[in-house]
């Protein structure tokens, strides 16, 4: 069993390696109408290089399940920074559009297994009474990364180009995957040293990629839960992706002034992890998720018909607090909803919050080249709150069943 100093160092690092990864998710949201300008084609073109990302990204991800079981889940983080590292290089020198899409497609294959894995990593090994507190600290990480992107992305892209932002990516994972691998050597040094210890992956049973998944697919609170997550990401993420495009074009807002403004979305999900405990006793799961989805539609209401850019600061931090009410009820709940193959259950969590966010983003450029970002958030302000509701309803229907309480509409 490692020690307290340990596990925090290690839970620190994969911190680290997601913040880079949701820095990257993020990077190319407000350069897509520089983006635009120098290849020739339209802001909902340009979007591809959000949405390649997103789908290689959510599709490898159902894979890295297996994988991290059987290679060790923090040795395969480790791997997959560097491979992130090798994709954002081609990007800093893509000579057109579709080279880009494809260095992004390259980088969010690599980068599907950081999340998920790390997440996967923090059950095997940290008790469940202390995991919740555990996955918050983890999840800083992420919303901060996804708030460096959005910042970074524009003001990288107004003052030094939007090559440079990958470049700063690359250093970025290169640093972060150096301190995994040797976070990986000091652990096997660790287990050498204790005799009578065995690796997380030994006491997993060793099953092929599809009995793993037939495993979580054959347990129906774990098809409820994957759906849900998808149509989150799509519904949240499509509109969020061309927020800062919207804004721009709407307020006349430079790059840099629009991906900050978005980027207080972070903030809504700092003020989540501070509040979690309270609002969790307050409110118990079913009411997060409800309200999440009422949070969630106030804040695309403000994006949408708020008559200065200032009320983009408040929509942001409506909706990353929003967000992370109804996310962190999913997320409790995919860490445990088939604890024989966990690995392979948040892998394919993450896999279908990602997959979510590409068709998102893919449905969402057809609208904005046809009827205006407006039409995105007015969308997801009617149906964010109906998918809210509908977990908290199979979230009730789910503990009735478990006490044999008769379900009441």
């Amino acid at each position: 069993m490692s020690s307290p100093h340990s596990q925090n160092r290690a839970i620190l690092l994969l911190a680290l390696a997601a913040f880079v990864s949701a820095s990257a998710f993020r990077i190319c949201d407000p350069m897509l109408p520089r983006l635009a300008a120098e290849f020739g084609t339209s802001t909902g073109q340009a979007g591809a290089t959000v949405t390649a990302f997103a789908v290689a990204y959510g599709l490898l991800q159902m894979f890295f399940g297996p994988v991290g079981d059987r290679y060790g889940k923090f040795r395969v983080v480790a791997i997959a920074t560097f491979a992130c590292a090798i994709g954002s290089a081609g990007a800093v020198v893509a000579p057109n559009l579709d080279v880009l899409i494809v260095c992004r497609a390259l980088s969010g294959a690599a980068g599907g297994g950081i999340v998920p894995l790390s997440m996967a990593w923090i059950g095997d090994n940290v008790p469940y009474e202390e995991r919740q507190a555990t996955l918050a600290r983890f999840l800083t990480g992420t919303i901060l990364g996804m708030a460096m992107g959005q910042l970074a992305g524009g003001l990288i892209t107004d003052t030094m180009g939007w090559r440079w932002a990958f470049a700063f990516l690359v250093v970025g994972y290169v640093i972060v995957g150096s301190l995994l691998l040797r976070e990986v050597a000091q652990q096997a040094a660790q287990r050498r040293s204790s005799a009578g210890s065995a690796t997380a992956s030994q006491s997993v049973p060793q099953r092929g990629f599809v009995a793993q998944m037939r495993t979580v697919f054959g347990v129906p609170w774990a098809r409820i839960v994957l759906v849900t997550v998808f149509l989150e990401g799509l519904l949240v993420f499509g509109s969020l992706a061309f927020a800062p495009a919207y804004l721009h074009d709407r307020f006349g807002l430079s790059l840099t002034a629009a991906g900050a403004v978005v980027a207080v979305y972070a903030l809504g999900g700092l003020l989540y992890t501070l509040v979690a405990g309270r609002m969790l006793r307050w409110l118990g799961e079913r009411g997060l998720a409800a309200a999440g989805g009422v949070v969630l539609c106030v804040a695309f209401l403000a994006y949408w018909l708020g008559p200065a850019w200032g009320w983009a600061l408040g929509a942001g931090v409506l909706a990353g607090f929003g967000y992370y009410l109804l996310h962190a009820t999913l997320q409790t709940n995919a860490t445990q909803m088939v604890p024989s193959a966990r690995g392979t259950a948040v892998a394919w969590f993450a896999s279908c919050l990602f997959l979510g966010q590409a068709v998102g983003v893919a449905l969402a450029g057809v609208f904005v080249d046809v009827a205006g970002a407006a039409v995105l958030f007015g969308t997801s302000a009617v149906l964010l709150p109906l998918l809210g509701a509908s977990f908290a309803w199979a979230l009730k229907r789910r503990a009735q069943a478990k006490t044999g309480e008769p379900v009441v509409q």
